[in-house]
């Protein structure tokens, strides 16, 4: 008699750990009094339903078959094994199954926001998969410090065996930055080609490849979302950006006069210097031809109408509509600087291992070519980290009416026709 998957689970709550923790205490599982003596036991009545019911094992649901037996050490192979190699081989495997856990949740977050309405229900969900990825960096960072057991020797040993394998070639990272947002134009050139041509002999690849630059990257997707923003157009019902424009010249009227009346004369020329600068900065955010101009230089991302869209979402974030979009942006900013912490560790590791100058295995410049894609280029939400630029103290902050965060609530979640 065949036992259905959801009856084996209640029957067998505490499956699928193999320590078997978090088996609920009940009556169905009784305790034998303990013996006392040396060959004490405190064995439990039950049986096994695996074997009583020809069941799925914790190895075949894992495939663990598969991926326990997928460490082919190349030096092995050649001659001797060399014992650092297993580790480097299981280490780059494990990254590949947690970008590919990446590209899962990111996959899932993107589908949420092609949706024409998006229910203010999922944005709980979005967040949750959103800080799963940035777990996931976190680890990915600081599993680096596993590899740096190993010594620049220990991996001279072997290196020779990885031919010409490169991380580089890692398809699924590439994925990972189109899919969030890293455009094509902004990519330091691979050997003075374009990333493109590590793939033109695997067709499959590169049309996966050629794809994530096609669809709508999740950065595409969240200057949309952002664009729903009210306020970030002058025929809303509430106009934030002339609200906001409002309180700058007021904040900036009133620096202009206590600098007046510093007496000091070389005090006063820096605050006069400072406060001409601070007064070209916000007139960025205010003139939509400098805006856009920052974006042509490559220093702006976001379009103007979603910037200001973010900067009133981080104004406002103490505001109960805009709790779960600030912590969206908050999870975006976390992931691009965790992939930057993870870029440097690497850069660091190669450094330690190959030196300043060393060719590296794929031909690239090594730890060079690693070091350049440090640079804001490849920080996709750029936007979003600068906005601090533009915080005001809170008692200069336009007050938001009730009628207005009604409103808010259908212009973040629903499309806006303009």
């Amino acid at each position: 008699m065949s036992v259905s998957d959801k009856t084996r689970s209640l029957l067998n709550p505490g499956g699928g750990c193999p320590a078997g923790y978090g088996r609920p205490k009940d009556d169905s599982v009784k305790e034998k009094p303990v013996k006392s003596g040396s060959g004490s036991t405190n064995e439990q009545e039950g049986i096994n339903l695996m074997v009583e019911t020809n069941g799925l094992s914790y190895g075949d649901y894992l495939q663990l078959d598969k991926i326990l037996t997928a460490q082919t050490c190349q030096s092995e192979i050649h001659g001797e094994l060399v014992h650092d190699e297993h580790l480097f081989i299981v280490i780059h495997q494990a990254y590949e199954l947690w970008f590919k856990q990446v590209i899962f949740e990111i996959d899932s977050i993107r589908k949420i926001f092609q949706q024409d309405i998006i229910e203010e229900a999922l944005m709980l969900e979005v967040n949750k998969r959103l800080q799963r990825v940035v777990m996931i960096a976190k680890h990915l960072a600081d599993q680096v410090l596993i590899l740096e057991t190993m010594t620049p020797l220990d991996f001279m040993d072997f290196r020779d065996h990885l031919s010409t394998a490169s991380g580089f070639q890692s398809l699924q990272f590439r994925l990972i930055e189109n899919k969030l947002g890293v455009k094509s134009e902004h990519r330091v050139r691979y050997n003075r080609s374009n990333y493109r041509d590590v793939y033109k002999e695997k067709e499959k690849e590169l049309e996966q490849l050629m794809k994530s630059e096609e669809d709508p990257s999740l950065f595409d997707l969240i200057e949309r979302w952002l664009m729903r923003t009210p306020g970030t157009n002058v025929n809303d019902d509430f106009c934030f950006s002339k609200s906001y424009q409002d309180a700058i010249n007021s904040i900036l009227e009133e620096s202009l006069k206590d600098i007046e009346n510093e007496s000091n004369p070389k005090v006063r020329e820096v605050l006069l210097n400072s406060y001409k600068k601070k007064k070209e900065q916000y007139s960025s955010i205010f003139d939509q031809e400098k805006h856009d101009s920052l974006i042509a230089r490559g220093e702006r991302r976001l379009s103007f109408q979603a910037l200001h869209g973010a900067l009133m979402i981080s104004l406002y974030r103490e505001e109960p509509i805009f709790h779960l979009p600030h912590q969206v942006l908050q999870s975006l900013m976390d992931i691009d600087s965790l992939i930057t912490k993870w870029r440097y560790n690497h850069v660091m590791l190669v450094q330690r291992m190959l030196g300043s100058s060393q060719i590296g295995t794929g031909g690239s410049s090594g730890y060079q070519y690693l070091r350049s894609t440090l640079s804001e280029r490849y920080k996709v939400f750029l936007d979003l980290f600068n906005l601090s630029t533009f915080l005001i103290p809170r008692q200069f902050l336009p007050p938001l009416t009730k009628e207005v965060t009604k409103i808010m609530a259908g212009y973040l979640y629903t499309p806006v026709q303009r």
